[in-house]
């Protein structure tokens, strides 16, 4: 495994994140794993090297942050491991039960952390922008939220540029905890964050550790049209994916298969080394519902595309409607 600073910190993570998104609960979602069932897949990560677990509290309303919680519990050192969560969505029907304000992020973080088991997280990521509260309520508490002791380091995650540079700078003029990394949707078939995002992450010093490398499988080759897997057929953002796939999106679909099988890996492993090779990039969130996805994601790591190759991924990509910002 190979290890970099998250951003301008002094934290050393794993290049890659084992995101959580896929233990909790399956009433959840069907494709949700349960404890039982989830316990290989950590274990495996813990093995590979990875020491970056990504969770939020809104993941199965909660279940996931308590499986991610008991299982790092017993299998590892809390000082071993670097563990995230976010807060935002909504966790029930209740006015306050959602957002940024003041009240939801100080109950949130509480709850989070008995969930988790832990006395502090490593990393608190805003789940979006909250557009009902005012910016300096949200960054006022979050800076209470480290002053405590509670969090670290602070992230966030997709949201306009203009919004994140705002933040950043609040956070500077009046002293607050800093914004440390960005969680945005990125691959070969969404590259809008490369217009702001990227860019203004770059110069400041902002870790980057996008979702989705792989497009929610599209570029892994399963949830292409006529897929028949689970998550394909069930996951909202993944069919809303699908229906909003271009002739574009599925020429670079093919041009990864090809570059796969002359390199002779998956095509998860192409699609995830293309993202690991972009400037500012510092760990990918990855998921695995098998342990075959796990081997995919490592073998990135090793793969290292030529000029020619990355050119012929990203030639075909063109604009469209920026996502994920709600």
């Amino acid at each position: 495994m190979q290890y970099v600073r998250l951003g301008a910190t002094g934290l050393k993570v794993s290049r890659l994140s084992f995101g959580t998104l896929g233990y909790g609960d399956p009433k959840w979602h069907e494709w949700t794993l349960d404890e039982a069932a989830s316990r290989p897949f950590f274990k495996a990560a813990l093995e590979k090297g990875i020491n970056f677990f990504d969770t939020a509290d809104a993941y199965s309303a909660g279940v996931s942050e308590t499986v991610t919680g008991n299982i790092l519990k017993d299998m590892a050192k809390r000082d071993d491991v670097v563990i995230a969560t976010k807060v935002c969505r909504p966790m029930g029907p209740g006015p306050n039960q959602k957002g940024l304000s003041r009240k939801h992020i100080m109950e949130s973080i509480d709850a989070s952390l008995k969930r988790l088991k832990t006395d502090y997280v490593d990393l608190y990521v805003i789940h979006r922008a909250d557009p009902e509260t005012p910016m300096e309520e949200t960054l006022d508490a979050l800076n209470d939220v480290v002053r405590a002791g509670k969090a670290l380091y602070l992230g966030a995650s997709s949201m306009y540029a203009w919004q994140f540079s705002k933040m950043l700078t609040m956070q500077r003029e009046r002293g607050w905890a800093p914004f440390v990394s960005m969680q945005n949707l990125y691959n070969l078939v969404y590259r809008e964050e490369e217009r702001e995002m990227h860019p203004l992450c770059v110069a400041e010093g902002i870790a980057l550790t996008p979702y989705s490398p792989n497009a929610r499988g599209f570029l892994a080759g399963n949830t292409r049209s006529g897929s028949e897997t689970t998550r394909g057929k069930s996951d909202k953002m993944t069919v809303k994916m699908q229906l909003g796939v271009t002739a574009e999106d599925n020429a670079i679909a093919d041009r990864v298969d090809q570059v796969a099988k002359k390199l002779g890996v998956p095509m998860a492993t192409i699609a995830l080394a293309w993202v690991l090779a972009q400037k500012g990039m510092t760990a990918p969130v990855i998921g695995a519902s098998k342990m075959s996805h796990l081997d995919d994601a490592m073998k990135a790591l090793d793969v290292k595309l030529d000029a020619e190759q990355m050119k012929f991924l990203e030639e075909s990509y063109k604009p469209k409607p920026v996502v994920a910002m709600d």
